[in-house]
């Protein structure tokens, strides 16, 4: 009672007629919701990581074979110490590799780790370039089909996963279809193919390891940050084995011959395919990646047709079609594979419907694409010297054009 009284007594002194104080600023604006950031489509993403995925295969082919610069050590050494420079810097002057912070690395933690990683890193560079100087493009993309099959193997020989046979079936049909399109291979040479199956063993070890590591979520850390951890320690390792492998037989001549532009260039795009892979981890699903891998694969395997003459056979493109419907049907799933046959079917059905003329021009660019790969497959067994001499007259022309 005694508290309403003083209430009372309050109101009935505020003089009604004053002017009431505001209890906001009239003067202060509404903040403005902020407009949203526009972001890139995903196929910009997936098409800058094939593009610079294949560039980085092609530049390496070039380099090594076509230039006849047979120090393949010495290519893989270079990729690292620049990859080292560029993410010291990025940690340095940019917050891109902030997320390095999250790591509880300690000297102990890299040795056993890191480095164990680095040193089958390495061997695995350092086989799979030196695979360029002896196979095509083409056919060592059809030995990588295989990868899968190892990394399931080596998980299996490294951790305490239970073993699943039914799995182990599936995968064979990648070994089946890889197998197939090695009887066809024209330009088979065994050291070449050694050195392939190597790089496959040393990276499935790699990614197992890798695996266990970050199995753990401290040590999460997405493809740029382990390269900035990787780099240092792989380049290390390779430059010991360039010093007493390929550096004693190698001038500055050789270097001159590929030329220093040439290198700079190589390196910067391997190491941009690397900053492609994370934006292209957090904008795409599995899925996409799984398919834009096996895109990816088909079309280095024309290119290779095309900028280097590589002879693909029919029982080669027909093996290395059994292996590529194996690697989608392990990494997807039936019941995946079927859903994505009906989107299909239901959105070629609705492109005819909508757009018919777009659909056509599609199955005349699909029919021209499958009679150059035939005629550019049966060329080099049907008529090996027209061949040659089509792809002798177009090295020179090329020649020519850069001498002028």
């Amino acid at each position: 009672m005694a508290d309403e009284k003083i209430r009372s007594s309050l109101d009935a002194a505020r003089d009604p007629a004053a002017p009431v104080l505001p209890t906001v600023n009239p003067n202060i604006k509404e903040p403005q919701p902020q407009p949203e950031k526009k972001k890139l489509h995903p196929a910009v993403y997936i098409s800058t990581w094939i593009a610079l995925s294949s560039s980085v295969i092609v530049f390496n082919k070039w380099i090594l074979s076509t230039k006849k610069f047979e120090f393949p050590i010495f290519l893989t050494t270079w990729h690292l110490v620049f990859a080292t420079i560029m993410t010291q810097g990025l940690a340095r002057f940019t917050t891109i590799l902030d997320s390095r912070k999250k790591v509880p690395m300690t000297g102990r933690v890299y040795l056993r780790a890191i480095v164990p990683i680095g040193i089958f890193f390495s061997l695995s560079l350092i086989c799979g370039n030196q695979t360029y100087l002896y196979l095509s493009v083409s056919f060592i993309q059809m030995l990588k089909a295989t990868t899968p099959v190892a990394v399931l193997l080596a998980t299996w020989a490294l951790t305490d996963q239970p073993r699943d046979m039914k799995t182990l079936g599936n995968v064979m049909i990648i070994v089946v279809g890889v197998v197939i399109a090695s009887l066809g291979e024209i330009k088979f040479v065994m050291i070449g193919f050694l050195f392939q199956c190597g790089g496959i063993i040393f990276e499935a070890i790699r990614l197992v390891m890798v695996q266990r590591l970050l199995s753990s979520d401290e040590f999460k850390m997405d493809p740029l940050v382990s390269l900035y951890y990787y780099a240092p320690a792989c380049a290390i390792i390779n430059g010991l084995a360039w010093l007493f492998i390929e550096a004693p037989k190698m001038g500055m001549d050789d270097i001159y011959r590929v030329g220093t532009f040439a290198l700079l260039a190589n390196a910067l795009v391997a190491f941009f395919l690397n900053a492609s892979v994370v934006f292209l981890i957090g904008c795409t699903s599995s899925l996409v990646l799984t398919l834009s891998g096996v895109l990816k694969d088909i079309l280095l395997v024309c290119a290779s047709m095309v900028l280097f003459g590589d002879p693909v056979t029919l029982i080669q493109a027909f093996g290395y079609g059994i292996a590529l419907v194996g690697l989608m049907y392990f990494k997807l799933g039936a019941s995946k594979m079927k859903e994505l046959v009906g989107q299909g079917g239901m959105a070629w059905a609705e492109l005819g419907a909508n757009r018919p003329i777009t659909r056509k021009l599609l199955i005349f660019a699909l029919l021209a694409v499958t009679i150059f790969v035939l005629l550019g497959g049966l060329a080099p067994r049907i008529a090996p010297e027209s061949t040659k001499k089509i792809y002798d007259g177009i090295a020179s022309y090329s020649t020519n054009d850069k001498a002028i």
